[in-house]
């Protein structure tokens, strides 16, 4: 199999993913800097330095979008099952095949569309404009301070924002978009307690058992599970290295004032000290098996 068509058959892995769960990731950290610092007992800032990549907008996602090209499948010996060249009859066979299948395809690539842009909040991928058109919602919400499109999906941003412990805390949370692709999450408990938890910095959690050796981010299941890794592998390419998905790395911090307690961590070194209190810090990369969460005890 060549090496375009391998990447053809992992975008169409993807994209049916996304068809069969549209809960899946649609958007991952590429490089970047970010940091939670609980400032006091009712109060916290955010930041987020970096690239943030949308599926949606990429090359990727569009692959299979244009004019279809026939691709034949391998053949095989039916002795020593060995790939080997195909006949003209078996490759007559699987065109007539393929070409069966032309409108259930165009029926499942207009679904998919429909699926992306409700991932999307409205914004048609297709669309010349759509990137604009995304920098625009960002740019008019608070926090956003820069959002400049890289190309092919990737995003270069600054978010930074202030606010109070009186409730939870999501991001990235964007307008009209599904809040199924949380970055990090903070969650209040009573008795001034303040859970923290950042899944879209991980690449290989739990539930997407080796992800990250794919894309770089834990969240695309789908393609791991429909076997494009093994493709990959066969045909020699980084299973790591997808062309145009930006590689997630960088550094997430989580500060607390003095006088806090950090009650539960799962950094590699525990807290170093600081001079506004405490700091946890997890460095975030294609081979990070555990998404970062903490505990703090930020009141009385």
């Amino acid at each position: 199999m060549t090496i375009f068509a391998n990447i053809r058959l992992r975008a169409a892995a993807l994209l049916a993913g996304f068809a069969l769960a549209l809960s899946g990731c649609f958007m991952t950290p590429g490089k970047f800097t970010s940091e939670l610092a609980i400032t006091g007992s009712d109060s916290f800032t955010f930041s987020y330095e970096g690239e943030i990549f949308f599926l949606g907008l990429s090359k990727l996602a569009q692959m299979d979008a244009g004019k279809e090209e026939f691709i034949p499948n391998e053949c095989f010996s039916d002795e020593t099952f060995e790939p080997r060249d195909c006949t003209e009859e078996e490759l007559a066979a699987q065109r007539t095949e393929w070409e069966a299948g032309a409108a259930e395809r165009a029926e499942q690539q207009k679904k998919q569309a429909q699926q992306m842009a409700a991932l999307m909040g409205g914004i048609d991928p297709s669309d010349p404009k759509a990137a604009d058109e995304l920098v625009k919602i960002l740019q008019r919400q608070k926090g956003w301070e820069r959002v400049v499109h890289k190309g092919d999906g990737v995003f270069d941003v600054s978010y930074k924002i202030t606010g109070t412990m009186g409730h939870d805390f999501m991001f990235p949370l964007i307008e009209g978009f599904p809040t199924t692709n949380p970055f990090v999450q903070v969650y209040l408990r009573k008795g001034g307690q303040v859970r923290i938890n950042a899944p879209g910095f991980a690449a290989q959690s739990g539930d997407s058992a080796g992800l990250g050796t794919v894309l770089g981010a834990g969240s695309f299941a789908g393609l791991a599970a429909m076997g494009a890794a093994e493709e990959a592998a066969k045909s020699g390419e980084d299973p790591a290295a997808m062309p145009g998905v930006p590689q997630m790395d960088g550094t997430f911090t989580v500060r607390a004032a003095p006088g806090m307690r950090i009650l539960a961590n799962n950094t590699d070194e525990g807290p170093v000290a600081a001079a506004s209190g405490e700091a946890l810090v997890w460095q975030i990369n294609t081979r990070t098996a555990q998404a970062p969460t903490a505990l703090i005890a930020a009141g009385n």
